[in-house]
């Protein structure tokens, strides 16, 4: 650490566990006891019980989490492989087509997420591609809204690259898309699978631009949360809450185990 003094080492660490705990632990532990508790109607819950958290079994609310977990890999997926190919087609760019290329997919985080609802909404509600009512707006709103951090964070590991990995590859024959499949692609891999781990994570929980679009025949979990808490169901949405988060870090722990083998790799 930059400060030497154990003194203002201390104070620092007291300082940064202070704000994780009030701004990151706290809101956690207190959605996760309200999941399990009677009723709070004080500082301190007057009870616990599970019948919030059996709630969250019904066909109804799986079916919600079903539907998550398919739209954000889904989404994730050509978030990350058009992300990718950006990430590439922008490495071996002039640069004013590459200063180009990044503003235009930096778009979707720089404007409100309903602000991209909104425009695909309109954009897909009629000819020649319709595809309001079906799950596919849900998935491409979702996939605009983290098109932007995949492709930033592959962009980032390409621009990382030494370009000597294709001069070397070209002078043993390679053409450019062996040298794609067998040198940049897997040298890429870590970064590609931290993006695609990001991806889910932030599609998981995203409510701004999918309340917009969703049919009512594909309602992620969020859009439920929001509807109890909206109804005053605090408890109930607590509960799916919590089983949001079970459900994302779960996925994301397997993802974080193949990108590890990336890495080993």
């Amino acid at each position: 650490m930059l400060i030497r003094n154990s003194t203002g080492r201390r104070l620092i660490w007291a300082v940064f566990a202070l704000v994780l705990g009030v701004l990151v632990i706290s809101p956690i532990a207190v959605t996760a006891i309200t999941a399990f508790a009677q009723t709070w109607n004080s500082a301190l819950p007057s009870g616990l019980t599970t019948e919030h958290m059996s709630g969250t079994l019904t066909e109804s609310n799986l079916q919600s989490i079903l539907v998550s977990i398919q739209t954000a890999l889904v989404a994730s997926a050509l978030a990350v492989a058009v992300g990718t190919w950006a990430a590439l087609a922008a490495r071996s760019a002039p640069p004013r087509l590459r200063a180009l290329i990044d503003a235009a997919f930096h778009v979707p985080v720089a404007v409100p997420s309903v602000v991209i609802g909104l425009a695909v909404l309109i954009a897909f509600s009629r000819s020649p591609v319709i595809l309001n009512g079906t799950p596919w707006i849900v998935i491409l709103v979702q996939a605009l809204l983290v098109l932007s951090f995949a492709f930033s964070m592959v962009s980032a590991a390409a621009k990382g690259l030494d370009p000597a990995l294709d001069q070397v590859a070209g002078s043993l024959g390679a053409s450019g898309r062996p040298t794609l499949v067998t040198v940049t692609l897997p040298l890429l891999t870590p970064a590609i699978a931290a993006a695609a781990g990001l991806s889910v994570a932030l599609c998981m929980g995203e409510l701004g631009a999918t309340i917009m679009v969703y049919p009512a025949a594909w309602r992620t979990l969020p859009v439920t949360v929001f509807t109890q808490s909206d109804r005053g169901d605090l408890f109930g949405a607590a509960a799916n809450t919590l089983l949001l988060v079970l459900v994302t870090v779960a996925i994301l722990g397997v993802l974080s185990r193949f990108r590890s083998r990336a890495q080993v790799r």
